[in-house]
């Protein structure tokens, strides 16, 4: 009889998915699920609920082709466009410039992130924090350890279920009014900007680069492939689903605060404010929480983008590569500068937005035409029923792009 793994052996065994999970969490999902909460309470849950499942579609399909080729998404494109020189070129230059410049400026706001959620709990000066947690990133990508990594995230995402969930629970929401928010879609007044940034921050574009190359890493030399692409949709759906719960809790966490009258313009305010309500416990607690979503964001943004240049330019994508460590290196520099001066974290987040506007429904379109590569993917490409939720999602995020693109323009 095949050895079929219990449910704890799967929790225990997560990996890529996890990483995808700390690294969609950050600091501006924080700050938007927070936003989300107070000044709409419970009513745009079903918005997490939805990108939490169109997250898992692609990061499916993301996976897959890192297991079925053992190579990550910008090496199956490049692949893929070999024999038209133009598209290529132009493929190539897109997510170059895209996961360059945004993932650098995405950096500025995961070290900022980080950085308030220490100041919260410990004081002391910005710039010194952010100095620590870029040494901190740059030490275990340095490493060059993918078990070292992944251990770590795992951990950070673990760290953050319990900060989230249990300060949710605590404060005893009404649970008919959760659940209405959750199945019962509706956009009150003044509420789209914040509902396409809920789905923004949680479809990511460089988690599909991300994914497909440490699946590679991590499921690629299995000979059994199914068993492999089995055991990472088990991870997938485990890890981005907790990924969904934990950003629900900051919504539910955050809607204490609802009709207050308190003004809270980042989330960093949101550690201050909750402490009347849930006691001195609570400040501490998502500071914690915001600390651990800055720092895993700024170890998988800088990651993600070596991983997507690499590719796509026929390097080889290994963490102990020279090309690999000097690309995610400036990303890391870029990100810790901007900030360490003090940048508005928010106007580089809307930048970032501004570029991943555009880069979210490419990527997702060239997701699409690799997995259905029959060369590249062979038996395991998609079926009818995923092409038609993969192109859901396609017309969803187009949708979503322009929308973020234009509005980021206006803010900029």
């Amino acid at each position: 009889m095949e050895d079929r793994k219990t449910l704890w052996q799967k929790i225990a065994s997560i990996g890529p998915g996890a990483i995808v999970a700390a690294a969609f969490i950050g600091p501006g999902t924080v700050t938007t699920c927070t936003l989300a909460g107070v000044n709409y309470k419970y009513t745009l849950l079903w918005a997490l609920l939805f990108s939490t499942i169109a997250t898992i579609i692609l990061q499916e399909m993301s996976a897959r082709i890192g297991i079925v080729a053992n190579k990550g998404l910008g090496s199956t494109i490049r692949k893929t466009f070999e024999e038209n020189p133009t598209a290529k070129i132009v493929v190539i230059a897109l997510v170059i410039a895209a996961l360059g410049i945004g993932n650098s400026a995405f950096q500025s706001g995961n070290i900022s992130g980080a950085s308030m959620g220490l100041q919260v709990i410990l004081g002391g000066s910005k710039q010194v924090w952010v100095v620590l947690i870029a040494l901190i990133a740059g030490f275990l990508l340095w490493t060059s350890s993918y078990k070292l990594i992944e251990k770590v995230l795992v951990g950070i995402v673990i760290m953050m279920s319990i900060v989230f969930v249990a300060t949710a629970v605590v404060i005893s929401p009404n649970w008919g009014e959760v659940f209405r928010g959750i199945f019962v879609p509706t956009i009150p007044p003044g509420a789209l900007i914040v509902t396409l940034g809920l789905i923004g921050t949680t479809v990511v574009p460089y988690n599909l680069y991300l994914h497909s190359s440490i699946t590679a890493e991590r499921w690629g030399s299995y000979k059994d492939k199914r068993e492999a692409i089995s055991e990472s949709r088990a991870d997938t759906m485990l890890s981005i689903g907790l990924g969904g719960i934990i950003s629900m809790a900051i919504i539910i966490t955050s809607s204490s605060m609802f009709s207050t009258g308190v003004q809270i313009k980042t989330a960093a305010d949101m550690a201050s404010q909750l402490e009347p309500l849930l006691g001195p416990w609570a400040k501490w607690f998502f500071a914690i929480g915001l600390f651990c979503a800055g720092i895993s964001s700024a170890i998988t943004a800088p990651m993600a983008a070596a991983y997507a240049i690499t590719g796509v330019l026929g390097l080889k994508s290994d963490l102990k590569e020279r090309h690999f460590r000097i690309i995610w290196l400036l990303v890391l520099l870029i990100g810790a500068t901007v900030a360490f001066l003090g940048a508005n974290p928010v106007q580089v987040i809307v930048f970032a937005q501004a570029v991943n506007g555009v880069l979210l429904p490419i990527s997702a379109i060239l997701l699409l035409v690799v997995i259905n590569n029959q060369k590249i993917m062979k038996e395991f490409a998609n079926t009818t029923v995923s092409n038609i939720l993969g192109y859901f999602v396609v017309v969803v995020t187009v949708i979503l792009g322009l929308r973020m693109f234009l509005t980021a323009l206006k803010i900029i």
